[in-house]
């Protein structure tokens, strides 16, 4: 009898452990997985077509992606986060094979998890990958571009099908990605296109990665993306980006030590932020990293305060460099 109630009992606790299990995996907070679909929508051959899928850790302990799975050889997925800390971001890259497939095409992601817990969860991704139109090369890389200057890069659109079709727009989803195109030659069916990406002196600064929407004259699909991607640095950058005061009294001198970096030697002309004085110890000898002292003392600021702490160097090759400044300027 004692025997039969003990197996009972370990019988009944591992029951609940394996539910306890099961409702763990099937309960992934909406923020672990934000995105489970993609659609790469119409893209031409050999263009350059991915998405990341954000991973989110909710958990207390490190989570860990041991493989993923792809039903269709036409998309290559790539782990970019084997192990996600606690309250991290990683991801898991999904890459269409627009170089050997062609048509409708689509897969299933399945991600194995084993840590903290073994769980699969399904990811999935399609799109249309045509066969008359191909990018070459199939996506535009700037590199590391400097803010306040421009440049440009190009790509060839190749088409081979109908005698009328044409590139009808180019379009950008950023006013500072500026598309244009030429038609470089057409003959029996073919066309050669030259695609050109130029990216403007107001860039914002930091990685980018967008898409050119080319606009054909076909009744279906006419909407076909291209990938440009590049990174934006400033010539000159200021530590700390926010400088927090907290409260303040009319007139009262305060010190932050700021670190300004620039790509070549340089000395600083000047440091100003509306409503606030600021002095610091002027530098006669150019270099590429400034350690300053400066001293803020608000003058005509009243009340919360967040304004811009711009940074000039002197010279005939003057940059500028921005910070914000938040306080709070009241009678104690």
């Amino acid at each position: 009898m004692f025997r039969a109630t003990v197996i009972a009992l370990a019988t009944l606790a591992t029951s609940f452990s394996i539910a306890a299990s099961a409702l763990a995996q099937s309960q992934w907070p909406d923020n672990a997985f934000a995105i489970k679909k993609h659609d790469f929508g119409t893209v031409a051959v050999a263009s350059k077509t991915e998405f990341r899928f954000p991973v989110y850790n909710p958990y207390t302990q490190p989570l860990h992606i041991q493989t993923v799975r792809r039903s269709c050889g036409c998309t290559t997925p790539i782990v970019e986060t084997e192990y996600i800390e606690p309250g991290q971001t990683g991801s898991i890259l999904a890459r269409f094979n627009t170089d050997t497939f062609r048509g409708t095409k689509g897969a299933t992601l399945t991600v194995v998890i084993d840590k903290p817990f073994f769980s699969e969860v399904r990811l999935r991704v399609d799109g249309y990958i045509r066969s008359d139109m191909v990018f070459h090369p199939g996506a535009i890389e700037f590199g590391t571009v400097n803010q306040g200057e421009s440049d440009s890069k190009t790509t060839r659109v190749l088409y081979a099908g109908r005698s009328d079709w044409e590139i009808a727009d180019v379009r950008s989803n950023v006013p500072w990605l500026v598309p244009s195109k030429k038609l470089v030659s057409r003959s029996a069916g073919r066309a050669d296109y030259e695609l050109t990406v130029a990216i403007r002196e107001d860039a914002p600064t930091g990685p980018f990665q967008n898409e050119i929407i080319v606009i054909t004259n076909d009744t279906k699909r006419p909407e076909v993306p291209f990938p440009v991607s590049g990174n934006v640095e400033s010539p000159l950058s200021i530590s700390p980006q926010a400088i927090a005061f907290g409260s303040l009294k009319p007139g009262q001198k305060i010190e932050k030590r700021l670190v300004i970096k620039g790509a070549t030697p340089f000395t600083i002309e000047s440091i100003t932020c509306e409503g606030w004085d600021v002095s610091f110890p002027q530098a006669t000898v150019a270099k590429t990293i400034h350690i300053v002292p400066a001293t803020f003392t608000p003058t005509d600021a009243e009340g919360p305060q967040k304004v811009t702490v711009l940074i000039t160097t002197a010279g005939d090759q003057s940059v500028t460099a921005k910070a914000i400044l938040t306080a709070d300027i009241r009678e104690q």
